[in-house]
């Protein structure tokens, strides 16, 4: 499972996370991705779409469930989850979502959050703030020192800015973290989602 982890990229956990949802063909994968605006997180195309669900089915993570054909159409393959694939979204996004210097990846295992319980993604993510108070005040004591031995403020308004987006990032992060707390914050994310509407953003992706 470790190595199925590992070899998972940021579009191949959002397909599996899809699949958690039902099952689809990769066609209605990526008109529901480009409906909810992924692309702005992960590159959506066709060829990648198809690409990345015929590695993780090499992989073990997904399996064909039929064959469409819809009048003139070309034949539509569907897939499902497997047992190791479900697994396999949950453990990716418990390993991302703590680690500070993966941006991209850390993007969708936030998106992906709630694959997780509430708690243990409210530990991660607080794991994930420490982590970013270290670095901030590294940056912070790094500029410090450096101006004290005479280096000019000019060549140090790069550390100047990491360190203010640090300072962004965790005022953000703890504002969340006290969010995901309140126990009448909605967590079942179909819960939170009027099924109507769910059905036909759903509808819309299949034709």
């Amino acid at each position: 499972m470790k190595d199925a982890v590992g070899r998972l990229t940021p579009l191949g956990v959002m397909v599996l996370a899809l699949l958690r949802e039902d099952d689809m063909h990769p066609y209605e994968m990526i008109r529901l991705m480009r409906q909810r605006h992924d692309d702005r997180i992960v590159t959506l195309t066709s060829g990648t779409i198809y690409h990345t669900v015929a590695r993780l089915e090499r992989l073990g993570l997904l399996d064909e469930v039929g064959v469409d054909r819809d009048g003139n159409r070309p034949e539509r393959t569907t897939y499902t989850l497997t047992e190791k694939g479900d697994v396999a979204v949950v453990e990716w996004v418990r390993r991302e979502l703590p680690l500070i210097d993966r941006p991209v990846e850390f993007r969708v295992a936030l998106a992906e959050a709630h694959n997780l319980t509430r708690d243990e993604a409210v530990e991660l993510l607080d794991e994930r703030r420490a982590d970013l108070e270290r670095s901030r005040d590294w940056h912070r004591a790094g500029r410090e020192d450096a101006l004290a031995n005479g280096i000019p403020d000019l060549y140090l308004v790069e550390v100047e800015r990491e360190g203010a987006l640090l300072d962004a990032e965790l005022a953000w992060l703890s504002t969340l973290i006290a969010r995901f707390r309140r126990p009448d914050y909605p967590w079942d994310a179909a819960a939170a989602v009027p099924i109507d509407r769910y059905l036909a953003q759903r509808e819309a992706a299949r034709q």
